[in-house]
């Protein structure tokens, strides 16, 4: 819980708690309610119900920017390249626009060159096999265009959704590399087709 949730709930809860033996105004008030049928405030309508779900979930979240935050450090670090996981892969981080508060948001997320064309990078929207696309997909496609840090080079790009039998290729190919992308893919199936982006320099 935050600070200012912490406060905002300690107000109300002095607001709502049953008046002291020697705070005379306060007993009055509370024996006209119970003499008119009411009830003492009660906290079970002030503090809301565990959700251990939604906890598990900011959890979550809070755990995934933190691990985002090292590896956008490492990578500014040293010139594109990061440890754990994905050591060796080819990473970009990804700066978009949210599409209602304008606030940029960077995303590490690995890529496919294309094979001839240097300007060219593909990137997935796999969500780790999640059944919703990721935010930076959908802040990407809304704009058209957006800007990547690849190596030690920051330059703006381009944004074409690929679909059909062009998507197909390139997935079938960062699969091939790459075999958690072929799960990424048997989790979504039937529910998502994961986007394939193609990020051209502008």
């Amino acid at each position: 819980m935050s600070t200012e949730q912490r406060e905002s709930l300690e107000a109300i809860l002095r607001q709502s708690s049953l008046p002291a033996a020697g705070d005379v105004d306060g007993q009055r008030r509370l024996r006209q309610c119970r003499a008119q049928g009411g009830t003492a405030p009660s906290l079970q309508f002030i503090l809301p119900m565990h959700n251990p779900d939604r906890e598990r979930q900011e959890f979550d979240m809070s755990e995934a920017l933190d691990r985002n935050a090292r590896i956008i450090a490492e990578f500014r670090a040293n010139k594109g390249r990061v440890g754990g996981v994905f050591e060796g892969a080819p990473l970009v981080l990804v700066h978009h626009r949210g599409r209602k508060s304008g606030q940029e948001h960077v995303s590490p997320t690995m890529y496919l060159p294309h094979d001839t064309a240097p300007d060219i990078v593909y990137v997935f929207a796999t969500k780790g096999g999640a059944p919703t696309n990721p935010d930076w997909y959908r802040n990407l496609t809304a704009a058209g265009e957006g800007t990547i840090e690849r190596g030690s080079a920051t330059y703006q790009v381009t944004v074409r959704d690929l679909s059909g039998a062009e998507r197909d290729r390139i997935y079938a190919e960062q699969a091939r590399r790459y075999p958690g992308f072929a799960e990424y893919a048997r989790q979504t199936a039937g529910i998502r087709i994961i986007p394939v982006l193609e990020l051209r320099r502008a």
